[in-house]
């Protein structure tokens, strides 16, 4: 295997992963949308599940532009940088939202009670804040960027660069839309004007875990894997 199908190999996988957050959707909805969560019964697994997902999501998502970083550098250093910092600050914001939702966790666990259901009620709207941030606004910058950087390298189909571009539109759009109150931050237009770029990432992630990146001239040195020097025995090359 080449160098350069290893990396499509890894980013790919990486992609995946990212959606492994899908569930948390549904897993913080007793949190976000539960006034009185603070003060209920019953046990917090399926969110305290929810938050190590988004930590691995997060870790994941750093992975990618890790991953992609030697490829894409190829094309545009200060690109391929400004990409791995929007998923960097990406991850970021998702570990902060999870510390939102852990604290609110917390305080139920220790038996605050109605004396911690603003402080409650406040970092389950700051947790709000923060996803519109890192889980909208950021994978727009990523989607544009990269997006960029692969459409003008043609490392993959072309189709792929444009979905992004597409989804990245639609997505701020939504995000302008949960920001003046036209619609909730989960609700129907939010979630179809995310789909695209949803696809956009999962697309690209199945794509680089069974193609690989097309040929490519900034990638040419890399198409080949290095032939192994080491002859049997240890000796020496030219050695009889």
């Amino acid at each position: 295997m080449s160098p350069l199908r290893k990396t499509a190999l890894v980013a790919g996988v990486f992609y995946l992963i990212t959606f492994v957050s899908i569930p948390t959707l549904f897993l913080y909805t007793q949190v976000l949308h539960n006034a009185k969560y603070i003060l209920g019964p019953g046990p917090d697994t399926a969110v305290l599940f929810g938050g190590i997902s988004e930590i691995i999501v997060a870790l994941a998502g750093v992975g990618t532009a890790i991953a992609l970083y030697p490829v894409l550098k190829r094309q545009s250093e200060g690109r391929a940088l400004g990409f791995v910092a929007t998923r960097t600050l990406e991850g970021a914001g998702l570990l902060a939202g999870v510390a939102c939702i852990l604290a609110i966790v917390s305080l139920r666990q220790a038996g605050a009670g109605a004396g911690a259901l603003v402080v409650a009620q406040t970092l389950a709207i700051l947790y709000a804040r923060i996803a519109l941030l890192s889980q909208s606004l950021m994978p727009a910058l990523n989607a544009v960027l990269l997006g960029s950087l692969l459409y003008q390298s043609r490392l993959v189909p072309r189709v792929l660069p444009l979905l992004a571009f597409v989804g990245a539109a639609l997505l701020i759009v939504g995000d302008m839309g949960t920001l003046f109150s036209f619609w909730a931050p989960v609700s129907a237009p939010t979630a179809l004007l995310a789909i695209p770029i949803a696809l956009w990432e999962f697309s690209l992630g199945v794509y680089l875990v069974v193609k690989g990146f097309k040929p490519s001239p900034i990638t040419s040195d890399m198409e080949t894997a290095k032939p192994d020097r080491r002859i049997p025995g240890g000796a020496a090359a030219g050695v009889a």
